[in-house]
């Protein structure tokens, strides 16, 4: 069977086109993602795996758990995802909407993970550098793990950089092996 992603894809896409061409991208994204997360509790998996309800009564009961969060829109967007047995792919759907909402919003989600506190003056430098860096307006989380020893580790979408001690002792420690 196709990966679920590859399913979830074209729903995606014709969601953000018509969130896009109403001018409704953070409406369409605040009730994806209740949407998205009403389909991964357990009963609610259940419920969309389970032969005995009609494609749509399992639309019914998701759109009764999700009560006012959803538009309209969306309420017959789910109805048409239930028509064609893919509601099981809205989590999916949702992460890649989300997707194409920060590609077209030029934004991105930094998680910076720290050996010790970053203080306010150097996120700001930081944040400035990935923006330059990836052209985009960053979002940056900071945490801290002290396990790093010193340095950090960045992840952006796909990039990661590992300017940790950990990180380098570990690539020192893999070239001697080798």
């Amino acid at each position: 069977m196709a990966e679920l992603s590859t399913l979830a894809r074209p729903y995606a896409r014709a969601a953000f086109e018509y969130a896009a061409d109403a001018g409704d991208l953070q409406g369409w994204s605040a009730s994806l993602a209740v949407a998205a997360a009403v389909a991964q509790q357990d009963a609610v998996v259940k419920l969309l795996g389970s032969p005995s309800y009609t494609a749509a009564q399992q639309a019914d009961k998701v759109t009764q758990i999700c009560g006012d969060a959803l538009t309209p829109k969306v309420l017959k967007y789910v109805q048409v995802l239930a028509e064609n047995h893919r509601l099981q792919l809205l989590p999916q759907i949702y992460q890649q909407f989300e997707v194409l909402k920060a590609n077209r919003e030029k934004t991105i989600d930094v998680n910076v993970v720290a050996a010790q506190q970053i203080s306010s003056e150097q996120q700001e430098k930081l944040a400035s550098a990935l923006s330059a860096k990836l052209e985009r307006t960053v979002n940056m989380q900071v945490t801290v793990d002290s396990s790093l020893i010193g340095g950090a580790v960045v992840r952006a979408g796909d990039t990661v950089i590992d300017g940790s001690i950990r990180g380098r002792l570990a690539k020192l420690a893999e070239a001697l092996n080798s």
